[in-house]
């Protein structure tokens, strides 16, 4: 593994001082370095930026108005000058050898476009328990096919473009769908390297009303595989 590999690493936060902190130390405490940290403030009104500043040179603060969570992690690209991208909720959490894992399969097999890992899903300590009745999840580990769980070469990202913006919910499939179809390779390590957290302000709660937008999403890309097919 090359030293003076690049990483740069983006973090959306939207009103998330809850969490933040514990989520930027998982990436700071990695066994990895160097990497560049970017958090993209989508228009908080908490003490989000205050917990940010707190890092000073250790993260690159960014603030827009709230535009959402695709157009905050397209402005860290905007800024990101590293060799290989990685994203996170600031929520979540990387386990701690991650990036030095996803590295040294970088390293291995150099044709690879992203390489992932297992993700594990946890709830919060002060999630209620009527929350944790009305959520249901696995708290087996299981392959993360989501972004957070990815290493992506930045010219491969590129290749399939920008986040969506107008998805509300959805916006990282969407990414993903269209990676699958433009080719892009991608290693599944066995791997834990993505820990998520599971709380009653998770975007996949609040914002409800737009949870159709992920059955859209999947029925965009079914066309776009027809279109494909009649073309041949």
């Amino acid at each position: 593994m090359n030293s003076r590999t690049q990483l740069s690493v983006i973090i959306p936060v939207y009103n998330g001082e809850r969490y933040l902190a514990e989520a930027i130390d998982s990436v700071l405490s990695q066994n990895y370095q160097p990497m560049e940290v970017i958090v993209v403030d989508d228009g908080s009104t908490d003490k989000s930026a205050n917990i940010i500043n707190s890092y000073g040179k250790l993260v690159r603060y960014c603030y827009q108005p709230n535009l959402g969570t695709a157009a905050a992690m397209n402005r860290g690209t905007d800024l990101a000058i590293g060799e290989y991208w990685a994203f996170l909720g600031a929520d979540d959490l990387w386990t701690e050898d991650r990036i030095k894992l996803q590295l040294e399969a970088f390293d291995a097999h150099p044709d690879m476009d992203i390489v992932s890992g297992y993700v594990k899903q946890f709830f919060s300590s002060e999630t209620q328990d009527s929350v944790k009745k009305r959520i249901r999840f696995s708290t087996d580990s299981i392959p993360g096919y989501v972004i957070p769980a990815m290493l992506i070469k930045r010219q491969s990202f590129y290749r399939v473009g920008l986040f969506e913006p107008r998805w509300k919910i959805g916006a990282e499939m969407n990414w993903y769908l269209r990676a699958q179809e433009e080719g892009l390779k991608i290693m599944m390590l066995p791997d834990l390297v993505l820990l998520r957290r599971i709380h009653e302000n998770n975007k996949g709660i609040t914002k409800r009303s737009f949870i159709n937008q992920r059955t859209k999403i999947l029925k965009e890309a079914l066309d776009r595989r027809r279109a494909r097919e009649l073309d041949r």
